[in-house]
């Protein structure tokens, strides 16, 4: 989301329910903006062990045109934190969180990509066509009542955190309940980039996810490593969270003032969950450069097959250079359909050196491993 901070130019937010607070990135262009500080807090990081030390800035003006939050709290991390660029493609100053939207009811139209807010008092009733489940706030949190039903293992009832800020479908946290179990076909993956660190475990698939009787089939599912954060999820009584390969398939409006969430079918409801199937993970050098390269090679893919390595710069895909790709593009495509040829030109330096480097080019097919 475009947001203008105290009259500054507009920067790039994620819109995410799973955190309290809104942050900023950088440090140095809040200063730049003028911001002002009461104290310091620490943050613990994703991976349950980093720290970061952030700067609260109290009173601040948020502009995103039609709609403007005023008086909003903000931690301001102290170093410079821009690294989820190289996750999405695009360049992201900061996330917008409970603090910004916590007092109007708010529908997120994924087939759209709109997001509208509603004043409370217009928002009695339920919209037509809507379904309506019980949200609970726990630390500011979302959270619904779900079923899941295992591939290996007893269904059960789970307590999910409605995570739009998460790229995953279903993230479940094994050390929360016995009942959670790995399916038999699994995958050892890198599950994603968020503040303070990477998060490591296994990728599998539920059969069924329901939500008040809507039913999702054969659901992409993450099972992270056990962290020092793991206590913290414990506490809240969750057994994970849905994120947003499974949120977009669905209207969804969350109405804070009355703890509830209101959901219909979307046009992406009947699409089947894919998972990648050429054994990479791509990221970005900076938004700026159009520039991709190879952070993970899964052992045993199709790519590594064919001896894709890692920190190999992509020149181009099925022929067509680099720069005319988006990072989203890449993504969809190596997961679009199985036997697809992908031909891939490489370029491999010798120890990280820029000046040094010799061109690969390496072609694989597309093959079904989840």
């Amino acid at each position: 989301m475009p947001v203008s901070i105290n009259g500054g130019p507009e920067v790039n937010f994620l819109f995410d329910t799973g955190v309290k607070s809104n942050i900023f990135f950088s440090k140095t262009i809040a200063d730049g903006l003028g911001m002002e500080y009461t104290r310091q807090l620490n943050l613990v990081g994703a991976d349950g062990r980093t720290v970061l030390s952030a700067s609260v800035s109290p009173n601040n003006n948020f502009d995103m045109g039609p709609i403007e939050g005023i008086f909003q709290a903000i931690l301001v991390l102290d170093e410079d934190f821009l690294e989820l660029e190289k996750v999405i493609g695009v360049p992201v100053y900061g996330v917008i969180g409970h603090e910004f939207f916590k007092n109007n009811p708010i529908k997120i139209d994924y087939d759209n990509m709109v997001l509208s807010f509603y004043r409370r008092s217009a928002f009695r009733w339920r919209p037509f066509g809507y379904r309506k489940v019980d949200m609970e706030l726990i630390g500011n949190k979302p959270y619904i009542q779900t079923e899941i039903r295992q591939t290996k293992g007893p269904n059960f009832d789970s307590k999910l955190l409605i995570d739009t800020g998460a790229n995953h479908g279903l993230l479940l946290n094994r050390e929360t309940s016995e009942d959670i179990v790995l399916p038999p076909l699994i995958l050892e993956s890198d599950l994603g980039r968020s503040l303070g660190g990477d998060l490591f475990g296994f990728v599998g698939r539920v059969r069924r996810v329901s939500i008040d009787g809507l039913k999702f089939r054969n659901v992409i599912t993450s099972y992270p490593e056990e962290t020092e954060f793991s206590d913290v999820i414990i506490e809240t009584g969750r057994q994970g969270s849905l994120g947003s390969d499974l949120l977009n398939r669905i209207k969804i409006i969350l109405d804070y003032p009355r703890e509830r969430m209101l959901f219909k079918k979307g046009g992406k409801f009947s699409n089947e969950f894919k998972y990648d199937m050429s054994g990479l993970m791509v990221r970005m050098y900076s938004a700026d450069e159009k520039r991709f390269y190879v952070s993970q090679v899964r052992k045993g893919s199709p790519a590594a097959k064919q001896g894709v390595e890692l920190y190999d710069e992509i020149i181009s895909i099925n022929k067509i250079p680099a720069v005319f790709w988006n990072l989203s593009d890449i993504s969809e495509l190596f997961r679009s359909e199985e036997g697809k040829v992908i031909s891939l030109e490489l370029l491999r330096r010798k120890d990280g050196d820029e000046a040094t480097g010799s061109l690969r080019k390496i072609t694989f097919v597309l093959e079904q491993q989840l």
